[in-house]
């Protein structure tokens, strides 16, 4: 699903990652682990597309496809999701409005036609139900008001409804009490068409996922074991 091959990257000339080799296979559930600024995020951030990030060799492929020079928006719509740990908050624009949008996009470049209303309300509906997301919840702004959990539920909201081939967890279980988390893995293993790349600090949670496989960085190279 994911190959990186080669990759150095750097954020205004100073190295943050040196010839990362990884591959992560269709359907896993993939642990990238290390300490506190080993380079995790900045490896996550470059494969979603940010472009803060300066790759300076190296190819990213996905599902078969070069998207090393791709924009973050294409990255999106081919697949890939981000759960990111700091996520905006974005007055006046609704959870609802955001959540039609997102998947009229996906839907558009999918199979070249309209997301109906109908179906995005029967979508929603039953996503929302499965998560316990109260309703009144929808006509608030994007994440001004939301507490750490309720964030992550919204997260959960968005991967439930885009179904990404890959989808990039970056410390989903930070900020997010037990119950929650618990929420988080169940999705996790009721999504088995998903790819998970999953950075976790919490034992606990990462025995709950069960990773198929482990990656780990430190100072921004692959710990080879």
């Amino acid at each position: 699903m994911l190959e990186i091959q080669n990759l150095s990257v750097s954020m205004n000339g100073k190295q943050l990652l040196t010839d990362i080799n990884m591959t992560v296979h269709q359907n896993a559930r993939h642990l990238l682990s290390g300490h506190n600024g080993s380079g995790k995020s900045t490896l996550v951030q470059t494969i979603s597309g940010n472009p803060e990030y300066t790759i300076d060799c190296g190819k990213i492929i996905f599902d078969g496809r070069d998207i090393t020079n791709e924009n973050t928006t294409t990255r999106a719509l081919l697949g890939i999701f981000l759960g990111a740990q700091n996520v905006p908050e974005i007055s006046g624009l609704t959870v609802l409005s955001f959540l039609k949008h997102s998947m009229a996009a996906h839907k558009s470049f999918e199979t070249g036609h309209d997301l109906s209303m109908g179906e995005f309300l029967e979508n929603l509906e039953n996503a929302r139900t499965k998560l316990d997301i109260p309703k009144d919840w929808l006509n608030r702004s994007i994440n001004v008001g939301f507490s750490g959990g309720e964030r992550k539920r919204l997260m959960l909201l968005r991967l439930i409804l885009t179904k990404p081939k890959l989808a990039i967890l970056d410390e989903p279980d930070s900020g997010a009490d037990a119950s929650v988390q618990q929420q988080i893995v169940d999705t996790i293993h009721e999504m088995p068409n998903t790819t998970f790349l999953f950075i976790s600090h919490q034992k606990n949670f990462t025995e709950l996922v069960q990773p198929t496989d482990i990656t780990t960085l430190s100072h921004g190279k692959i710990v080879i074991k």
